[in-house]
């Protein structure tokens, strides 16, 4: 902008008296300009009196009509509608230039270059007072972060009080922000609250900003790759996000969810300092309340507030949620795969495809889901079976091999084992279960003691058991009748002296006192 003759202070100078060159001398100013300014009011007629009250643009453009103004020979593009562009995910100033470019030449204007494109736009942010949207896009990020300030809970039978920390999240597009009252920062609880996070947006962005907490990233090298821990990135998966931690000790990173915390802190936790919250929910309903408020209060530098801004601007722009929302989930590592084809996990059985049979896998366990995983990839899915099941089988058959030829073991099952071994075995494992109140629970006893035809063979294990049963034990297991076959006893049929004794003190098989005395007795 050219500088300007101050008219106005030279007119009301003459009527204080001073000469044209006292004017020029005392102001700075040339004595040409000032004897121009001087020469329009007498040619027009205007004096102190009828400038008075006028601004100083008003006056020089009445002294000096047209002066000073600059036409642009270039077609000016449609700042605001500019504006409004930018905020949508992948538009840039370059974009935009290239669509002006196109259509000026379409219509035969004349275009201007893109550096003066990007002043022009600087401009129009700086005389309308909005922000510039270079830098934050609408739907395209989100800051969370832990608050440093806290709040309290009081037990109303014991008067025991409690932290309540705060996790607070702010897109930065639109400054609307989101607050959620938790008892911990546990990395359970930080995952809910980005769960709860996106069900109060009503829709999830492609980045998600954070600090370096442990329960979100484990390492952050200055050089290398960050690491993050395995259930956050499973929660940015399933919104189709990426978690991208600020640097460390560069909180400039989060800029605007910095800014919002220290704003929560006045809203939310100085606003109810003098309330008594019993219960989480309570406090959870008061701070929505004050949160709600202060997304709706108009701002300072712009028009609207941060609610009008998300609504009419940046929530149409969000990714749709998933139909089902993330579940906070564990792993275990390293279960082997059984024989049988299953998994265990809490004394039940899962089945997993039987080409991994004998191989380690990982469980990822949710509320109501067990899922087996061989590195990157999900092997099977179960419901998790009732906590009170137990020695119980979810079984897909799609996971056995072809054939039909793996069934779950059971009482028939195992008694048709026991019969093809002899009569003696069957009796012992109908013992078994018939000592037990469940019929679940003699399968492993019963399995451990038909198992022993493979080390010792079918015939030997029938004579243990027989001997077992001519001892007076009312339900012979493995523990009475390994050590038979383990010392050879089943192959004479008893103690040296011919007689079948064994003791049976509840603690398995004992050597009688003939054993130690020799042929002394």
């Amino acid at each position: 902008m050219v500088n300007r003759i101050p008219a106005k202070r030279v007119l009301r100078l003459r009527a204080q008296g001073l000469s044209g060159r006292a004017i020029a001398t005392s102001q700075g100013v040339a004595r040409k300009s000032v004897a121009a300014v001087l020469e329009a009011a007498d040619r027009l007629g205007v004096g102190w009196d009828d400038v008075a009250e006028r601004e100083d643009a008003e006056v020089y453009a009445l002294l000096f009509p047209g002066r000073g103004e600059h036409v642009s020979v270039f077609v000016q593009p449609d700042w605001a509608e500019v504006h409004k562009q930018l905020a949508r995910v992948g538009v840039t100033l370059k974009l935009l230039h290239g669509e002006y470019t196109d259509k000026v030449a379409a219509g035969g204007g004349v275009a201007m270059s893109y550096d003066r494109f990007c002043r022009g736009y600087e401009h129009h942010v700086a005389i309308t007072g909005v922000d510039s949207r270079v830098g934050h896009k609408a739907g395209r990020t989100v800051e969370v972060d832990w608050s440093g300030p806290t709040m309290e809970l009081i037990d109303p039978a014991t008067g025991e009080v409690s932290t309540v920390y705060l996790f607070v999240a702010c897109l930065p597009f639109s400054r609307y922000a989101f607050v959620e009252p938790a008892l911990d920062m546990r990395q359970a609880t930080w995952l809910r609250a980005h769960v709860a996070m996106f069900e109060f947006f009503g829709g999830s962005v492609p980045r998600i900003v954070c600090d370096n907490l442990k329960t979100g990233v484990i390492s952050h090298p200055r050089d290398g790759e960050i690491v993050l821990n395995d259930a956050y990135r499973e929660l940015a998966t399933h919104y189709s996000a990426a978690v991208l931690p600020g640097r460390v000790r560069a909180p400039k990173d989060k800029a605007s969810v910095e800014n919002t915390v220290g704003h929560i802190a006045t809203v939310v936790i100085g606003a109810l300092r003098d309330r008594t919250f019993t219960s989480l929910d309570d406090l959870r309903a008061a701070i929505r309340e004050r949160l709600e408020a202060y997304n709706a209060a108009p701002f300072q530098k712009r028009p609207g507030s941060r609610s009008s801004v998300f609504i009419t601007e940046e929530q149409p722009l969000l990714r749709p949620l998933p139909a089902v929302a993330f579940e906070v989930s564990t792993w275990v590592r390293r279960r082997r795969v059984g024989r049988d084809g299953h998994v265990t996990w809490a004394r039940n059985h899962y089945s997993v495809p039987w080409t991994h049979v004998g191989e380690h896998v990982d469980l990822k366990l949710t509320a109501s889901t067990l899922e087996v995983w061989s590195a990157d990839q999900r092997l099977a899915s179960h419901q998790l079976l009732p906590a009170t099941a137990v020695n119980q089988y979810s079984t897909r058959q799609a996971d056995m091999p072809p054939g039909g030829g793996w069934q779950p073991w059971d009482q028939d099952r195992l008694l048709a084992w026991a019969r093809r071994v002899g009569a003696a075995t069957t009796a012992v494992i109908e013992r078994i279960f018939a000592s037990v109140p469940v019929a679940e629970q003699a399968i492993n006893p019963a399995l451990a003691v038909l198992r022993l035809s493979h080390r010792y063979s079918a015939a030997r294990l029938e004579t243990a058991a027989r001997m077992g049963l001519e001892a007076g034990i009312d339900s012979p297991r493995y523990g009475h009748l390994q050590p038979l076959l383990a010392v050879g006893r089943d192959k004479t049929g008893g103690s040296p002296g011919g007689e079948a004794s064994i003791e049976d003190p509840g603690a398995g098989f004992v050597r009688g006192a003939s054993y130690y005395a020799g042929d002394q007795q």
